[in-house]
């Protein structure tokens, strides 16, 4: 979905939910007495609340914020059988910047990413076979935002799904392609129900961009895993037209030196591989935001849309219109007024917590500036 008259405005899909939803949520975690239709009740009102107020700020594609999603690993873990949790394992991320800065990162994951969350982050290995036992609680939050986007009047949705490559611990297949292709058949479950409720699907993938990191020193075992990922991803979306897909990646960390990162330059020539219709990645953060400059060598395929962030959700500065636009239209003249659409680097609350980093009063701040940035570019572009 893209437009030939302006700039349409999206985000990356999670969102912050409300503080007494999340009390429910842990309540529910920890075994709590939760009487079963007030949860309902109160997460369908939350995803009403959310997709209107996205309406009411201006945004053109919505979603309902992962509303009830504990995160992203637990969610995966909650749709598909064959896994079990091993607290007593560390959970280990982003190894090389974490080493590089032992200190920050001590304190950063215990006062934000991680902190505050509704329940610990588990790491889960499969032990079984994989197949999909979400389908109950996938057709609630289709209905749910069906619901809701009819009600708020938007143009357009999407629901974010993980990739197959989310859960990387494999104890049970033979060989890692027969496991990806395990989690990847399970997981075209989700991806087809999304399109057929009459849905965009993004398939949320950060660890494509982990990969050009940990194998950065061992190119033949980069070039394998990555043409792995886009393999599998492929043949989950096999026979879904390309313009329901987005493909959205990014890297993980929020707020941090974020030195040992791959580009968008290592990434995209895998990227493109990928049958999607829309390319979600970061391009705000002061990391990345010189990457637009790769569309002058890279060629973006015919028919092909890019939704570069063009707000960042690793920082409560707002950002101002009149740069949203720079943003907007560097990749307008690179790519074609046509082939972009403005979005967020990430989303803003991955995990459900109590004490996201970008407070949300910001955060709606953020998307009305976003939806004014594409006001401006449009009229610079349609002129």
């Amino acid at each position: 979905m893209s437009s030939a008259d302006r700039i349409l405005t999206t985000h990356v899909g999670s969102l912050p939910r409300p503080t007494d939803f999340l009390d429910l949520m842990k309540s529910r975690l920890e075994g709590g007495r939760v009487d079963t239709a007030a949860y309902e009740a109160r997460l369908k009102q939350a995803v009403a609340e959310i997709i209107r107020q996205q309406v009411d700020v201006g945004l053109d594609i919505v979603a309902d914020g992962e509303m009830s999603k504990q995160g992203f690993f637990a969610y995966a873990n909650e749709r598909l059988e064959g896994f079990e949790k091993r607290p007593h394992v560390k959970h280990k991320m982003f190894a090389k910047e974490v080493a590089a800065f032992p200190e920050y990162y001590a304190g950063y994951f215990a006062r934000a990413m991680l902190g505050g969350t509704v329940a610990p982050v588990v790491p889960i290995f499969c032990i079984g076979p994989v197949r999909y036992c979400g389908q109950e609680a996938l057709h609630r939050d289709l209905a749910n935002m069906r619901a809701a986007v009819d009600a708020a009047g938007a143009r357009m949705a999407f629901m974010p799904s993980t990739a197959p490559s989310a859960i990387p611990n494999n104890e049970y297949y033979k060989t890692e392609e027969d496991y990806f292709q395990a989690v990847g058949e399970a997981m075209r479950t989700e991806y087809l129900a999304i399109v057929e409720a009459g849905f965009l699907v993004q398939i949320d993938d950060p660890f494509m961009a982990d990969l050009f990191v940990d194998f950065k020193d061992d190119q033949a075992a980069l070039k394998r895993k990555a043409d792995l990922y886009v393999e599998v991803i492929n043949h989950a979306i096999r026979g879904i037209p390309p313009e329901k897909v987005r493909f959205h990646t990014c890297y993980g960390i929020n707020e941090g030196p974020r030195i040992h990162e791959s580009s968008l330059q290592e990434m995209i020539g895998h990227i493109l591989k990928i049958n999607a219709g829309y390319y979600s990645f970061e391009g705000a953060n002061c990391r990345h935001e010189h990457e637009y400059h790769v569309f002058e060598d890279v060629k973006l395929p015919e028919g092909k849309v890019v939704i570069p962030g063009v707000i960042t959700h690793a920082s409560n500065i707002v950002e101002h219109p009149e740069l949203i636009a720079e943003r907007i239209v560097r990749y307008a003249k690179l790519c074609g007024r046509e082939n972009v659409i403005a979005g967020a680097d990430c989303g803003f609350s991955s995990q459900a917590c109590y004490h996201p980093e970008v407070h949300p009063t910001v955060m709606w701040e953020k998307f009305r500036a976003m939806t004014e940035g594409a006001r401006i570019a449009s009229r610079k572009l349609w002129s």
